[in-house]
């Protein structure tokens, strides 16, 4: 039996039939040491040692039927009967001399191209030509199949905790019929197990269990409509656009409009600073707050260092930021699909000092954990969104993903702080990606990865030209926070005597 998209997950597909600019895929480049024996991965070899650990996530090998949202009914997930692993693994090389500039062009480069739709929606590349020998798997998977939290776990299924771990035999080519295809396995967690909460979910889960009935299905889709909005659509779509405006009005005032909320193109910029995490404890111990607001803090000092160049005022209520929230419950750690809510954070961009700033974000990230008031608001935004028929449900989306509501997007997730491998190979960096929706040109995923912070920075290839300037004054905040942290420095006592 198929599984349909939720509500959530078709959001995804939406906003990018809604505009060519958004591209809804996230993805990361896994940096690699050489392998044991010297040899970079085959193209082969990837794909065999896939097809042997994916089976874990019958979705891999899914397409959806069909591949756009139509007007009554979720698309599904479906097993793709023609289903070939060269599809989605490719080989590519670096230009020499494969440092840092020849990575992210080619990153850049890789993030830009949408995913076929009419296969299953990831992509991987074995990529060589490295520094020092070094490689690189390139990962690409669209939003609707899967959350940056649920992204991570799929890559505990590709690494290994220990080098003696990879067996070679894993990755040894067979014949299509025996290795290629991506099957369920038993255990596997379903989108349709996973628990949800709330009575709008309760009720959700009453139409979800009767369109688990084929002959059911589609009546019940039409009748979620009700006869008035099925022979009225106008006036559906006048009363969807309303509510959310309602409900934007009560729970969020509307984001500042600046040179990064303006039209977008298809093409992307893809950069990437690291920063000690160690330094990042180091400040937060010192200064208070949380390794989060000096994520937030050194984002924001970039932001400024950008909207400054371009002789833009940063807007004084600052840059409003939508910080994704895993609601994921431990139960559905192999689970694909979205288990997200938003926090909407001001970026207080307009502060001159980056200290103040610092102080700024904390006292605003404070202010946001004890009220929980937006959490309950974006909620509510998303159950809604959940109970309206696909030709409603893409309005609300749009207008969930607005300019009017935030002005880029950053997301945070923790990995695992210990060393990963694959092909018996360490991982020594992990650069993430965020999706871009239409008329955000700049967005950021921050990954903690084996005691690193890794920050990639995507932004459209033309309206971001000058991303230099934000990934600079991003390292300079990083190591201005880290001065200040020091024992002697005035910042440090300004925190022992309790002044912000």
């Amino acid at each position: 039996m198929s599984e349909h998209l939720t509500p959530l997950d078709a959001t995804f597909l939406e906003l990018e039939e809604a505009d060519d600019s958004a591209h809804m895929h996230i993805g990361a480049i896994m940096v690699f040491e050489p392998t044991p024996d010297g040899h970079v991965p085959t193209r082969e070899q990837l794909g065999a040692h896939l097809a042997r650990r994916l089976g874990q996530l019958p979705r891999y090998g899914q397409r959806l039927s069909p591949p756009h949202v139509g007007s009554l009914s979720w698309p599904a997930w479906e097993d793709d009967p023609h289903f070939d692993m060269h599809h989605h693994v490719a080989h590519a090389a670096l230009p020499a001399p494969g440092g840092e500039r020849e990575l992210a062009e080619w990153a850049s480069e890789f993030f830009s191209q949408r995913l076929d739709r009419r296969r299953p929606l990831w992509e991987m590349t074995v990529l060589e030509g490295l520094e020092d020998g070094r490689w690189a798997l390139a990962t690409k998977t669209h939003h609707c199949m899967v959350d940056g939290v649920g992204s991570v776990d799929v890559g505990h299924l590709l690494l290994d905790l220990a080098a003696e771990d990879y067996d070679p035999s894993d990755s040894a080519p067979e014949p299509p019929s025996a290795g290629a295809r991506v099957t369920r396995a038993s255990g596997a967690a379903h989108a349709s197990d996973r628990p949800q909460a709330g009575p709008l979910a309760a009720l959700a889960r009453v139409w979800e269990g009767l369109e688990g009935f084929a002959p059911i299905g589609a009546a019940v889709q039409a009748t979620r409509m009700s006869l008035h909005g099925a022979l009225h659509p106008r006036e559906m779509l006048s009363n969807a656009r309303a509510t959310v405006e309602m409900i934007v009005r009560e729970e969020l005032h509307a984001a500042p409009h600046t040179s990064l909320n303006d039209a977008i193109g298809t093409r992307r910029r893809f950069e990437v600073v690291h920063v000690s995490l160690a330094d990042m404890r180091a400040i937060k111990n010192a200064l208070g707050g949380t390794v989060n607001d000096v994520a937030l803090t050194i984002t924001a000092s970039g932001l400024r260092a950008l909207l400054l160049s371009r002789g833009e005022a940063p807007p004084a209520q600052g840059l409003r930021a939508m910080v994704p929230m895993n609601v994921r419950i431990a139960s559905e750690r192999l689970a694909l699909g979205n288990k997200i809510s938003s926090l909407f954070l001001d970026l207080p961009v307009a502060e001159a000092g980056t200290l103040e700033r610092y102080f700024e974000i904390v006292a605003r990230s404070s202010a946001l954990k004890s009220e929980g008031q937006q959490a309950i608001g974006t909620t509510t935004m998303l159950e809604l969104a959940g109970l309206a028929p696909p030709i409603v449900h893409s309005t609300i989306a749009q207008a969930l993903y607005a300019t009017r509501l935030f002005n880029l997007t950053i997301t945070n997730v923790p990995g695992p702080q210990q060393t990963l491998y694959a092909f018996g190979a360490p991982m020594r960096e992990v650069h993430p990606l965020v999706p871009l929706a239409a008329e955000h040109a700049v967005g950021v995923a921050i990954v903690s990865y084996d005691g690193t912070a890794f920050f990639g920075v995507i932004a459209d290839h033309d309206a971001v030209s000058d991303l230099d300037v934000m990934t600079d004054a991003m390292r300079a905040a990083a190591a201005e926070l880290l001065d200040a942290a020091q024992p002697n420095s005035r910042a440090h006592s300004r925190r022992a005597r309790g002044h912000r």
